[in-house]
């Protein structure tokens, strides 16, 4: 047996609440009364209605409300308005949206009536959820088509340098990410760079700025000149000299990574900064010859030096992040990788990947992984993947994990 609910003001049952409880039960409806406060006060006192009939002098705001309460589950009651001697509440119902039954309330006529409204309710609801439906695929469409842009933005391949293993891992927590890495050879192919960098926030907006300051490093980088070191009004130093006592060091390489981290920074900073974007990243310069890497850390998780001996170093932030402020002073850190040291550098997603439990990968567990004297590149990346997925469990990955190493092989 169907059953309906009638809400509407106790004081003084109108004749309209008698006429209309009379021929909802001619038409075999278990029908049920109550009052706005009680209804209020107690939703769920009340069996769920297949008909909802609200008093139109209640006003349309308040019906709307005890209507939305009833929303729930993906089930959804036919609700209509009734007049209760006040045509023109019932008229502000209507053009509120709502469905209605006028008297005299003759059964056969309500019947009518109601499947009429019930019909519309469910056309109205089947035309809502196929609008819903198609711009939810709008969206998976353009979204599938930001990620295949993003990973254009990805290098193809890794460069063939002799004497050297280079391997990266990316690995989104949704469609498109905030995370990056970028390797490319820069002064005539006499240096290596690379980048490994984290857009702060996921999703779409992270990846557009993640684009802007790929691009913005790459250009700066490949177009700056080898003798180009940094213009005047910029602080930087190396490893705690100033770039006067330097300038050998610098003559190559120097130049592109301080030109694209700064000149970055400065855009970002000045341009970007009411979106509330900004990067960490760790960008280093590679002399294949000698091994040297000349790197800025701008904010970034420190990437671990893993000696052939088994010694690890950490090298910390010599700078903030990119695009807080423009006139932000870096730092030139310096390092050296002989036959059999390898550097690994990752973003943020793998220390703070959390298990079902809420407990923290942390660095000291990534460090006592990366902790296999003489393993590759590949290796090193391969075992830090499968030991994160393995600590996360079936807990849901929360941000984007990219990884990037290089090693020295004992022979050239």
């Amino acid at each position: 047996m169907p059953n309906a609910l009638v809400v509407a003001e106790p004081s003084g049952v109108s004749e309209a609440v008698v006429e209309l409880d009379g021929a909802l039960r001619q038409e075999g409806f278990d029908v049920r009364h109550a009052a706005p406060a009680d209804l209020a006060r107690r939703p769920d006192a009340w069996p769920y209605p297949d008909l909802l009939l609200v008093s139109a002098s209640l006003g349309l705001q308040r019906m709307a409300l005890f209507t939305q309460r009833f929303l729930i589950d993906g089930r959804t009651p036919t609700i209509v308005a009734f007049p209760d001697d006040d045509l023109g509440a019932l008229e502000e119902c209507v053009r509120g949206g709502f469905d209605y039954v006028t008297r005299p309330f003759l059964p056969s006529l309500l019947r009518s009536r109601v499947n009429s409204c019930w019909e519309r309710w469910q056309l109205s609801t089947t035309v809502e959820e196929m609008a819903a439906l198609a711009s939810l695929r709008e969206y998976e469409r353009e979204l599938s088509i930001a990620r295949e842009i993003q990973a254009g933005f990805l290098p193809e391949s890794m460069p063939i340098m002799e004497g050297w293993e280079i391997a990266a891992s990316f690995r989104p927590a949704r469609q498109v990410a905030g995370d990056f890495y970028d390797i490319f050879t820069i002064v005539n192919g006499r240096r290596l760079a690379f980048v490994v960098a984290d857009v702060c926030d996921k999703g779409v907006g992270a990846a557009l700025f993640m684009a802007l300051i790929r691009t913005l490093l790459r250009h700066t980088a490949e177009h700056t000149g080898f003798a180009q070191v940094v213009s005047d009004d910029l602080a930087v130093s190396v490893n705690g000299r100033s770039s006067e006592m330097a300038l050998p060091l610098l003559s190559l390489g120097a130049g592109p990574l301080i030109q694209a981290v700064v000149g970055t920074n400065q855009y970002m900073a000045r341009n970007h900064l009411k979106q509330g974007y900004f990067a960490t990243m760790f960008f280093g310069v590679l002399d294949p010859q000698s091994g040297d890497v000349l790197y800025i850390n701008g904010g970034h998780n420190p990437p671990v030096v893993l000696r052939a001996d088994g010694r690890q170093t950490l090298l910390p932030p010599t700078g903030p992040a990119v695009g807080i402020l423009a006139d932000s002073s870096y730092t030139l850190g310096h390092v050296q990788l002989a036959p059999g040291d390898a550097l690994f550098a990752y973003t943020d997603g793998v220390v703070e990947a959390r298990n079902g439990e809420h407990r923290l990968y942390g660095t000291p567990r990534l460090m006592e992984i990366l902790a296999q004297p003489g393993a590759g590149a590949d290796v090193l990346l391969s075992a830090v993947d499968v030991d994160v997925r393995h600590f996360v469990g079936t807990a849901e990955q929360s941000d984007d994990i990219t990884t990037l190493a290089l090693r020295r092989t004992l022979t050239p």
